[in-house]
C-alpha cells in the first residue's frame, strides 16, 4: 500500500468515526423569533448549515424542527458541533437527547364525579363536549369501544390537527367525531437508540398512530373515554366505564415506543418535545402526559428536562399541562415532573378490592388479595421452602429463587414466599416458577400497596408481611401444613379504606423543596379501561392497570371540564381550584394513609392538597393565580440568568437585586424547608365566587410553629376582586426538625378554601450562617 493510500484510509477512518458519534441533541432557542412556523424552520436550517457548511447536510442531520410552541431543533451532531452551536449567542442550550419512562369504572363513582344531579359539572359542561384532551403517550387502539363517537356532534372548528396514516392505521377511516387526531414521532428514538435496543425486525411495534402495549389506550379512555355498558375484567363485576370528560375529543400524539429488549416502551425527549410542539399548534385544550424521568433532576428550563420546557409554552399559551409523579415511592424526595407551571399527580388506592380468602388447616382464615377466578381449590399441601436438603440441593422461600428449589418439595403445593420486590412482575414470575415445578398456586408476602395482576386462571395471591408471617407460623407448627383458595370476589364502598399507592413518588421536590409537589392526588391502582389486544393482561378490550400513569388522565379528565366551564381561568387558577378543594379525608370521612413501610397518616407530600373533587373544584371561591409573569419571578429566584429567561418568554428580563424570594411564588401551598428565623410570606387570592364574599382566615398551625395572618378577614366587591395578605411563620423548635404540617383555610361559611402548610426547621443551617 502507498503512502497516499495509507493516508486516504486513514482520513476515511476517521470521517467514518466521527460520523459514528452522531448523537441526537436538542438546541433550545427559546420563544419564536418568527410568527410563520415555515420562517422558523428555515432560521434552523440556516444556523445548522452555518455549523455543518452545506444545505445537504444540515437537512440530513435535522431530526425535527421545533416551530409551533418554541423554538428549538433536534439534529443529529457530533460533540465538537455541540460546541460551536453552544457558543451562538442565540443559542439557550445545546443538549443530548435523553429517554423517558411510561408511569403504568369504579373511579368516578368513588370520587362522587357522576351526572346523578342536573347541576353537577358533567351536566354542566355537557361532559366535556366542546373540549380537546391531548395525549402525549404510546398510541391508540382506534376500534376501541372506549373512542365511540355515537351522539356526538360535530368536531371543534378551530380544531388543526390531522389524523396520519401509516402501518395498520388508516387515519380516514378509524379516525372519527371522538378521536379527531392521531400522529406519531420516532426520529428521535430511531436515530439515538442504539442498534441492540431499536430495529422494526425485532420490535414488534407499529410504525403509526397505532398502540402497541395499550398504555395509551388505557390513558385516552381514562381521560375522555365514551360510555362503555357491561364492561368488565375476568368477571370480577360489571359496570359502565367511561372517562372523566367522555364526549371530550381525543387528540393522541404518539411519542412513547414499545422496547422488545427491556420489555416496556421508551419516549425520546426529542420525539416528546415535537409532540408537545404539535399538540399547541393543533389547538389542544389539556394535555395528559404520563411519563417521567428518574432522580436527578434537572433545572425546570433546561432541555434536558423536555417535559417542562415544552410545558412551559403550552402553560404560557393557556393549555394546562397534567403530568404523572412517578413510581418511586414510597421513598422521599422521589417525585417527578416538579415544574412550578405543571400539574404533578399522585396514585391512590379507591374503596374497591379483591378479597381472596386463604383458609389454612387450623381453620384460620386470611385475606389475601388477586384477580383469581378459577375454581374452588379444597385442601391442598402448603410448603415454606427451607431447612437442609441433600448436598446438590438449594432450598428458597425469596420469591426470585423459586425455581431453585428441588421439584419434589414444590409439586402438588401452594407455595408461601416472601419478596422485597416492588416489581409487580416479581408476582408473576413467582407463578410461572411453582407452575413450572408442578405446584398448584403461590402465596406471595410482599410490601403492601402494590398492584395486581392475573396469572392466567393459576392462584397468585398476594398478601403483606403480617399475614404473610402468619402463614409461614402455621407451616412450622405442624407436620402436615395444608390451605384452600377461594377464588376472588369484588367488594367496592365501606369497608374499603382509601391510601395512597407505595408506588406513588412522594415530595418533597429534589430540585426546589420550597414548591409542593406532588399538587393532587387521584385513584391511579387497578384501574379498568380500554387497552391493546397485544397486552398481556387483555380481557374483552380492556385490562386493570396501575401507576400514576393511571391517575395522570383522571386529573386530566377533570381539567378538561373545568376548562370547559371556566374558559376564562388560567392553568394556574385550575390548579387552585383543584388543590384548594381537594379532599384531606377519602370521599366517606375517613383519614387517608400512605401505603409504605409504616403506613402512617398521608401528608402534603404523599398527596399535596389531597383527593381530587372535581364537584368542589368547579366552584372554588378563591383561587390564587398566576401567569408568565409570575413564573419569570420563580426563575429569578432560583438562578436563572436574565439572557436564558429572555430567550425563554421572548420578553427582556432582568432580575431585580435581591432576587425575589421562592417564598412568594403565588402557590396554593406554603412550603417553608429551612425555617430558622422569623419570615414573612405574600400571597394573592382572587374571587371567582359570589362578588360581595368576605372570607376569615382560619389557622391550622404545624406542631412548634407560629403562623399569623395579616389581615385575617378579606372583603370583596364588585371593584375589588384581588386582595393580597402576609403570612408570618415563626418556629419555636431549637433544634433541626423534620416537616411538620398544618393548613391556612380562607372561609366564607360556603367555601373552604385550603392550602397545605409544611414547615421544616433549620437551626444548624442560621448557626452556621452566623459562624
Amino acid at each position: 500500500m502507498t503512502k497516499t493510500s495509507i493516508i486516504v484510509a486513514i482520513c476515511l477512518m476517521l470521517a467514518l468515526n466521527i460520523a459514528a458519534k452522531t448523537k441526537v441533541h436538542i438546541v433550545y432557542l427559546g420563544e419564536r423569533q418568527h410568527d410563520h412556523p415555515d420562517s422558523v424552520t428555515e432560521s434552523h436550517h440556516q444556523m445548522l448549515w452555518s455549523i455543518l457548511g452545506s444545505k445537504e447536510a444540515a437537512h440530513e442531520s435535522m431530526v425535527y424542527s421545533y416551530r409551533h410552541g418554541f423554538s428549538a431543533f433536534a439534529a443529529k451532531l457530533t460533540d465538537s458541533q455541540v460546541i460551536q452551536l453552544s457558543e451562538l449567542p442565540e443559542v439557550v442550550h445545546v443538549i443530548r437527547d435523553r429517554f423517558y419512562e411510561l408511569q403504568t369504572t369504579r373511579t368516578w363513582d368513588y370520587l362522587k364525579h357522576t351526572s346523578r344531579h342536573p347541576k353537577n359539572l358533567l351536566n354542566q359542561t355537557n361532559m366535556g363536549d366542546k373540549v380537546i384532551i391531548g395525549v402525549v403517550d404510546s398510541g391508540i387502539w382506534p376500534e376501541s369501544e372506549s373512542f365511540s363517537d355515537k351522539g356526538l356532534g360535530p368536531i371543534p372548528k378551530r380544531w388543526k390537527g390531522t389524523c396520519e396514516s401509516k402501518q395498520s392505521f388508516n387515519g380516514s377511516t378509524v379516525c372519527n367525531r371522538k378521536l379527531i387526531g392521531a400522529k406519531y414521532f420516532i426520529s428521535g428514538l430511531i436515530n439515538g437508540a442504539d442498534e441492540s435496543n431499536w430495529n422494526t425486525t425485532e420490535n414488534p411495534e407499529y410504525i403509526s398512530p397505532r398502540d402497541f402495549n395499550g398504555h395509551g389506550t388505557h390513558v385516552a379512555a381514562t381521560a375522555a373515554g365514551s360510555f362503555v355498558p357491561d364492561a368488565s375484567y375476568l368477571a370480577l363485576g360489571r359496570g359502565t366505564a367511561r372517562g372523566g370528560a367522555p364526549r371530550a375529543r381525543i387528540a393522541m400524539y404518539k411519542a412513547c415506543w414499545h422496547l422488545a429488549s427491556i420489555g416496556t416502551a421508551t419516549c425520546s425527549a426529542a420525539d416528546m418535545l415535537k409532540a408537545i410542539d404539535e399538540a399547541i399548534h393543533d389547538g389542544v385544550d389539556v394535555l395528559s402526559i404520563s411519563t417521567s424521568f428518574p432522580i436527578p433532576l434537572f433545572p425546570e428550563v433546561d432541555a434536558q428536562d423536555a417535559m417542562a420546557v415544552g410545558a412551559f409554552h403550552a402553560v404560557a399559551k393557556g393549555i394546562p399541562v397534567v403530568c404523572s409523579g412517578g413510581n418511586a415511592g414510597p421513598a422521599s424526595q422521589t417525585v417527578t415532573n416538579t415544574a412550578p407551571w405543571i400539574i404533578t399527580v399522585a396514585a391512590t388506592t379507591q374503596d374497591r378490592s379483591f378479597p381472596t380468602l386463604i383458609t389454612l388447616g387450623n381453620n384460620i382464615t386470611i385475606v389475601g388479595q388477586a384477580l383469581y377466578q378459577g375454581p374452588d381449590m379444597d385442601f391442598t399441601g402448603l410448603v415454606y421452602p427451607e431447612g437442609p436438603g441433600a448436598s446438590n440441593e438449594t432450598f428458597s422461600g425469596v420469591c426470585e429463587d423459586l425455581a431453585k428449589n428441588p421439584a419434589r418439595i414444590i409439586k402438588e403445593k401452594i407455595v408461601l414466599c416472601f419478596t422485597k420486590s416492588t416489581d409487580y412482575g416479581t408476582l408473576i414470575q413467582a407463578a410461572s416458577d411453582v407452575f413450572n415445578l408442578d405446584g398448584y398456586g403461590v402465596i406471595v408476602a410482599r410490601n403492601p400497596g402494590y398492584q395486581l395482576n392475573p396469572c392466567d386462571g393459576f392462584p397468585c395471591l398476594a398478601v403483606d408481611y403480617e399475614l404473610g408471617t402468619d402463614i409461614l407460623f402455621y407451616i412450622r407448627s405442624t407436620r402436615s401444613p395444608v390451605a384452600k383458595i377461594q377464588p376472588t370476589r369484588t367488594l367496592v364502598g365501606l369497608p374499603v379504606a382509601t391510601k395512597v399507592a407505595t408506588f406513588s413518588s412522594r415530595g418533597p421536590s429534589s430540585i426546589t423543596p420550597a414548591i409542593l409537589k406532588p399538587d393532587i392526588a387521584a385513584p391511579g391502582v387497578n384501574i379498568l379501561a380500554a387497552t391493546s389486544p397485544n397486552d398481556t393482561f387483555y380481557d374483552r378490550g380492556f385490562s386493570m392497570k396501575s401507576g400514576t400513569s393511571m391517575s395522570t388522565p383522571v386529573v386530566a379528565g377533570i381539567v378538561a371540564l373545568l376548562k370547559s366551564l371556566h374558559p376564562h381561568w388560567s392553568p394556574a387558577a385550575i390548579r387552585s381550584a383543584i388543590v384548594t378543594t381537594a379532599w384531606r379525608t377519602d370521599p366517606s370521612g375517613e383519614p387517608i394513609f400512605a401505603d409504605g413501610s409504616n403506613r402512617k397518616l398521608a401528608d402534603p407530600f404523599d398527596y399535596g392538597g389531597g383527593v381530587v373533587n372535581s364537584e368542589k373544584a368547579a366552584k372554588p371561591g378563591l383561587v390564587y393565580d398566576m401567569g408568565v409573569n409570575d413564573y419569570v419571578l420563580y426563575l429569578c429566584s432560583v438562578g436563572y440568568t436574565d439572557s436564558s429567561i429572555t430567550r425563554l418568554v421572548r420578553k427582556k428580563t432582568v432580575c431585580g437585586n435581591p432576587k425575589p424570594s421562592v417564598l412568594d411564588l403565588n402557590l396554593p401551598s406554603i412550603t417553608i424547608p429551612n425555617l430558622a428565623k422569623e419570615v414573612t410570606i405574600t400571597r394573592t387570592v382572587t374571587n371567582v365566587g359570589t362578588v360581595g364574599s368576605v372570607y376569615k382566615a382560619v389557622i391550622e398551625a404545624p406542631m412548634g410553629v407560629n403562623v399569623t395572618v395579616t389581615p385575617s378577614t378579606l372583603v370583596f366587591n364588585a371593584k375589588t376582586r384581588k386582595l393580597s395578605f402576609k403570612v408570618r411563620v415563626l418556629t419555636n423548635h431549637r433544634v433541626n426538625t423534620g416537616y411538620y404540617f398544618g393548613s391556612l383555610t380562607w372561609t366564607d361559611s360556603v367555601h373552604n378554601v385550603v392550602i397545605p402548610l409544611s414547615v421544616r426547621t433549620q437551626i444548624l443551617q442560621r448557626y452556621y450562617d452566623e459562624n
